[in-house]
């Protein structure tokens, strides 16, 4: 995890424009560089590292003597970059994972470079020699990154849009602040003024497709055919290859563990793969939430069966509203349900942080969209349905569920590590057949929690648990966080009236709230981001059920577990 930032053609005082780099900080707490470009002053690269692999030489903007011409600057984990290396036997300098994409462009151009890279990133190149800029970021949006253009070309660029908001520039209209989108990268002439004209915007890499650099990606035991036991295996196989890879790193690691299916199979296997690998350490897994809430008392028995060393953190509904306004800063988003499921990420993060040496965090991201694990997918009125349903939750991660686990441990200097969103994993689980894939004899997830029903990773309770939201579970049924701030809410906003929230769309007529409680975040929101309410295109709702809120437990269909009602 690492916060980039450049700029590309500006008109002002690049030492008063740097100020806006040290908003993104928290991303790479190790070193801080800032580096102009060789004749072209008004151009340069702002990094925060957060030193994972190559402690030694791997600050950024990252060149090599091979290749003076080129400029680096990247956010992310390379996880095949020995295995290319290797393959085309390239001569490293470094032993930094990023010095691949060096080699690669090199070689091959930019559209097979990031087609090659088995990993999370984002990343800004510049070419001096051609007088190329290029941006790109990974298949799912696992890392971060936004620009911003003007109209006359001055091209900034940043991990998270904070740092862009009070960038200065000479034009009289307004430039727009916009996420760059997953699985593409984007080409720039650069003009000897130091502004960009751009050439084109191409996908590299759909998530339905098998990812190019599995052809040097050898994974053993693989059957074909979608006979069951045949599919189970395929899972369990890619499943563990997606953990075991990203292993790699310099720094300790440990899971996020609420007790649910997905956050359980990742610690469980990395457990298991840890011992494998002989790590000279025990892995540690964290859980946070009320002492009767039911995620504290499935991840105490997960821990307890798979002997990592575990840690609880206390939670209050009180800590939890104290810490709403730092919680939407980091967030830069107005969505309900991202927000209330970033509370007790962002503080779980901050004890990590504070009173551990983890530093890489697995979780378990990315499943509930890919297997359909949402309680809604029962309603769903056929299998092509559903499956057309993950796809688009899949295509919008990076908006909602990628966006609160990236901030809420990026603002503790942390990096997450998500397993369910590997590339070749993603793309077999998808080219399934759709009646494989969706809920079956009411539960969802059912392929994955049957794939997984022999091995004894997991206790049979916990691998057939219920879908419990993340911001529901860190609560008891009988008091979910999700009242406790909308209460809070109604006190926060107490003045206004029904009237005035009927008028809520004259005031907030893109997205305008429709609740007290979505007033008072969309208030806060845009008291630290003014007029930026198109970052998130709409909110994130259940589908085919009627539903006045995100919270699964006010769904008609929800139904605890006998031993949390």
């Amino acid at each position: 995890m690492c916060g980039i930032w450049a700029l590309f053609g500006s008109d002002e005082c690049l030492a008063v424009q740097i100020i806006n780099a040290m908003k993104i900080a928290h991303r790479g707490p190790d070193a801080f560089r800032f580096e102009n470009v060789n004749d072209f002053t008004n151009c340069c690269f702002g990094f925060h590292r957060l030193a994972i692999v190559d402690k030694l030489y791997g600050m950024q903007p990252l060149r090599v003597k091979k290749f003076p011409h080129l400029w680096l600057c990247y956010n992310g984990e390379i996880y095949n970059h020995i295995r290319l290396k290797d393959h085309f036997e390239f001569d490293y300098q470094t032993k930094v994972d990023g010095e691949i994409l060096l080699h690669l462009y090199d070689r091959f151009g930019i559209e097979k470079m990031a087609s090659l890279l088995d990993g999370v990133f984002a990343f800004i190149l510049l070419d001096t020699t051609k007088r190329k800029v290029f941006l790109g970021r990974d298949t799912y949006g696992v890392r971060p990154l936004f620009k911003m253009i003007t109209d006359d070309g001055f091209l900034a660029v940043c991990s998270e849009a904070k740092g862009l908001t009070e960038i200065k520039h000479s034009m009289s209209t307004p430039a727009k602040i916009t996420p760059f989108p997953p699985g593409h990268f984007e080409e720039f002439n650069l003009k000897r003024s130091g502004k960009v004209e751009h050439v084109q915007m191409y996908r590299f890499h759909n998530f339905t497709d098998e990812p190019k650099h599995a052809t040097y990606d050898i994974v053993e035991g693989l059957g074909t055919g979608f006979e069951l036991e045949i599919v189970k295996s395929n899972i369990r196989i890619l499943f563990e290859n997606a953990v075991r890879k990203r292993l790699m790193g310099q720094r300790r690691i440990g899971c996020l563990l609420s007790g649910g299916l997905d956050s359980s199979l990742v610690a469980a296997t990395v457990v298991k793969l840890a011992k494998e690998e002989n790590l000279d350490y025990k892995i540690q897994t964290f859980a946070i939430g009320t002492e009767d809430s039911t995620d504290i008392i499935a991840a105490r028995k997960v821990a307890a069966h798979i002997g990592s060393e575990h840690h609880e953190v206390s939670f209050t509904p009180e800590e939890g509203i104290r810490a709403i306004q730092e919680v939407i800063f980091h967030l830069e988003s107005y969505d309900i349900t991202t927000v209330r499921a970033s509370v007790g990420m962002y503080l779980i993060s901050k004890f990590i942080r504070e009173k551990t040496d983890r530093v890489v965090i697995f979780s378990g991201e990315g499943s509930d969209e890919l297997t359909q694990g949402y309680i809604y997918f029962h309603k769903a009125p056929s299998p092509e349905a559903g499956s057309e349903e993950a796809m688009r939750l899949l295509k919008e991660l990076y908006l909602f569920d990628l966006l609160r686990a990236d901030r809420t441990t990026a603002a503790f200097g942390l990096e997450l590590r998500a397993p369910f969103l590997d590339h070749r994993f993603t793309a077999y689980y998808l080219s399934l057949p759709e009646e494989m894939r969706a809920p079956k004899d009411g539960i969802e997830k059912y392929l994955l929690r049957e794939a997984f029903s022999d091995t004894k990773l997991l206790p049979d309770e916990i691998l057939w648990r219920r879908k419990e939201a993340f911001s529901d579970g860190i609560t008891s049924v009988k008091k979910s966080w999700y009242t406790s701030l909308q209460k809070h809410s109604e006190s926060a906003v107490r003045q206004i009236n029904e009237s005035q929230l009927e008028n809520g769309p004259k005031r907030f007529p893109f997205n305008p709230p429709t609740t007290k409680e979505g007033f008072y975040i969309r208030q806060t929101f845009e008291k630290m981001y003014p007029n930026h309410s198109e970052w998130i295109p709409h909110y994130w709702m259940p589908r085919w059920i009627e539903a006045t809120d995100p919270s699964a437990r006010t769904l008609s269909i929800y139904k605890p577990d006998k031993d949390h009602q």
